[in-house]
C-alpha cells in the first residue's frame, strides 16, 4: 500500500505510473475525492505543456445546461458552453454525425446540434418535427458520454494536425451516474473496445465507485494487456487527510472485501465512529447477496446456545439507520462499540475470508 499526503502527490504518482502502464483503474467510495483527483491530474499537465489531458467528470457534465422554456413550454434545449476547449472541433468536424452512431447503442431518441446558437435539441426517434423535448437525466448523461467518446475517437484518429492533437492522457471519472446496471455493463464494454485500439499512444486513468462497472473494466482491460494494466483501490483516512492506494492484483475486487478491509482498519485502530454501523450493515447485506441469501441477518452468527442473535439483528437494524455523516464523525458509545466488535468478530468466524484475496496481502507479494 502506498500513502500520499495530498491529491497532487497522488496525481503525480499516477502520471509516473503511466510511464510503464497504459491503463490505470481506480475503485473508490463516493466522497473520497475522485473528481478532485482528476482535476489535479489535469492541472499538472497544464504546468508542463498547454494541456495534455482530455477528461470526463462532473465538470464535463456541467458544460451542458438546460434551458427549459418555462414561458412557452415548447423549446427546451441543452446549452453548450462554447468557451471550453472540449468543443474545439464542434463546428468543423460535424460532431452530430460522429455522436449519433455511438448514441444509438444506448438510446431511442435523436438530437440536433445548432452550431449557430450552441444548443442541442432532442426529439423522439423518428420525430423530426418534435425537436424540443426534455430527455431524462440518464438519457442526458448518455448523450454527454457519447459526445465525449466522439471526441476521444477524434483524438485517437488525430495525425498530429487536428484540434485534439494535444491529448496524451484521458482521465474518466464515473461516467455512469444515473444509469441502470444494463447500461453500466454496456458503457464499460464499449469503453474497453475504444481503449483496445492499437493505432494510438493515448493512455487512460478510469475511476469509479460503481462496483459492477469497475469489475467489467477490470476483466476487459486485463484481457487487453495484463502487463500494462494497474488496478487499485483508493481510500482516504479522514482524520489525517492521507490517501492510500492499494494494488488489487490478479483477483476480482469484490466490493464487500474492500468494505471489510475498511471496517477492519477502523476496528484495529480503535477509531470506530457511528457511521461504521452503516458500513457494517452494508457489509452484511453485500455478503449475504454474494452467498445467495435474501436477508443480511443470516450473516450474523446464530447458534442454538446464543440468545443474542435476534438482539444483534435488531441492533444492526436500529444503529445503521441514523443520519451519520462521514464529514463530521462522532465516536461510537462504548456499549455500541462492544456490540459492533462482537458482530464483526462473529461474522469473520462464521464466514472466514481468504487473507490472500485482500489488497494488503497482494501489495506485500508484489513488493517482495
Amino acid at each position: 500500500m502506498s500513502t500520499f499526503a495530498s491529491l497532487n502527490a497522488l496525481a503525480t504518482h499516477l502520471r509516473d505510473e503511466l510511464e510503464s502502464k497504459k491503463f490505470i483503474l481506480l475503485y473508490a467510495y463516493n466522497g473520497t475525492g475522485k473528481t478532485r483527483l482528476s482535476m489535479a491530474f489535469k492541472d499538472i499537465g497544464k504546468q508542463i505543456v498547454p494541456r495534455d489531458t482530455l477528461y470526463f467528470n462532473a465538470f464535463t457534465e456541467d458544460l451542458f445546461t438546460w434551458y427549459n422554456d418555462l414561458e412557452g413550454d415548447s423549446d427546451r434545449k441543452l446549452i453548450i458552453n462554447r468557451d471550453s476547449h472540449f468543443f474545439d472541433g464542434l463546428v468543423e468536424l460535424e460532431m452530430d454525425t460522429r455522436i449519433r452512431p455511438l448514441l444509438q447503442r444506448y438510446a431511442d431518441f435523436d438530437f440536433r446540434i445548432d452550431t449557430d446558437d450552441w444548443v442541442v435539441r432532442f426529439s423522439p426517434k423518428g420525430g423530426a418535427d418534435e425537436f424540443g423535448i426534455k430527455v431524462s437525466r440518464g438519457e442526458e448523461n448518455l448523450f454527454i458520454w457519447c459526445f465525449f467518446l466522439a471526441i476521444l475517437q477524434l483524438a485517437m484518429d488525430d495525425d498530429g494536425t487536428g484540434p485534439y492533437n494535444w491529448v496524451k492522457y484521458i482521465y474518466i471519472d464515473d461516467p455512469i451516474s444515473s444509469l441502470d446496471e444494463h447500461n453500466a455493463i454496456a458503457v464499460g464494454n464499449h469503453l474497453a473496445q475504444f481503449l483496445n485500439r492499437k493505432d494510438h499512444a493515448i493512455k487512460a486513468v478510469i475511476s469509479s465507485h460503481h462496483t459492477l462497472f469497475f469489475n467489467v473494466l477490470w476483466n476487459e482491460l486485463r484481457e487487453i494487456d495484463r502487463k500494462k494494466f494497474a488496478p487499485h483501490f483508493l481510500s482516504l483516512t479522514r482524520t489525517t487527510g492521507e490517501y492510500h492506494l492499494s494494488y488489487t492484483g490478479d483477483t476480482p475486487f469484490f466490493h464487500h472485501l474492500t468494505l471489510l478491509q475498511e471496517i477492519w482498519r477502523a476496528k484495529e485502530s480503535g477509531q470506530i465512529y457511528t457511521h461504521h454501523f452503516n458500513a457494517l450493515r452494508s457489509l452484511l447485506e453485500k455478503s449475504s447477496i454474494f452467498h445467495g441469501h435474501k436477508k443480511f441477518t443470516v450473516c450474523i452468527k446464530q447458534q442454538d446456545d446464543d440468545p443474542d442473535d435476534t438482539l444483534y439483528g435488531r441492533l444492526v437494524n436500529i444503529l445503521s439507520h441514523g443520519n451519520y455523516s462521514f464529514y463530521d464523525p462522532v465516536e461510537m458509545l462504548p456499549e455500541n462499540k462492544a456490540h459492533f466488535e462482537k458482530i464483526l468478530a462473529d461474522f469473520l468466524e462464521f464466514y472466514p475470508f481468504n487473507a490472500e484475496l485482500t489488497p494488503e496481502t497482494q501489495v506485500q507479494e508484489t513488493t517482495s
